[in-house]
């Protein structure tokens, strides 16, 4: 009887825990918490509430694993931004954020496959946006990063 009673407080807990959620690894979109501009595939959309100056930019490597992020230009307002990088290749690339002196002020960590993200405050400019993988930035693995 120990044995059955046991055994269903065990299924009760499993049950418990999977209504609970959780199974995907997605994370929320923030966009109508936060006012931002993303660069998807080379379109801009902003959304609307949250605090100003916040933006978010989001950035892709080449699915194929080509030296090339999916875009060579992106624009966010000024302020605190947070940078978002995507990997779906094997091939390990990042993305950081190099300022008009030629100083890397943000840097997401190299990966293959996956994702991060890093945020840095930034003033209206241009900034230049590359790959820090040796001999990447210097295949093409770079772009413009416009700042209002």
């Amino acid at each position: 009887m120990k044995k059955l009673v046991a055994l269903f407080a065990v299924l009760m807990a499993a049950l418990a825990l999977a209504a609970c959620g959780g199974g995907d690894d997605t994370t929320s979109d923030t966009a109508a918490e936060t006012p931002t501009t993303q660069e998807e595939g080379g379109g801009e959309k902003e959304a609307e509430g949250g605090t100003a100056g916040a933006a978010t930019v989001d950035f892709e490597a080449d699915p194929s694993g080509a030296l090339a992020y999916t875009t060579d230009s992106a624009t966010a307002d000024a302020g605190k931004v947070t940078v978002n990088f995507t990997n779906s290749s094997p091939v390990p690339h990042d993305v950081a954020i190099e300022d008009e002196a030629g100083e890397t002020i943000a840097e997401t960590e190299v990966l293959a496959e996956g994702s991060d993200s890093t945020t840095a405050e930034l003033k209206p400019g241009e900034y230049t946006f590359y790959c820090s993988v040796p001999g990447h930035r210097q295949g093409g693995m770079e772009g413009t990063l416009t700042v209002k």
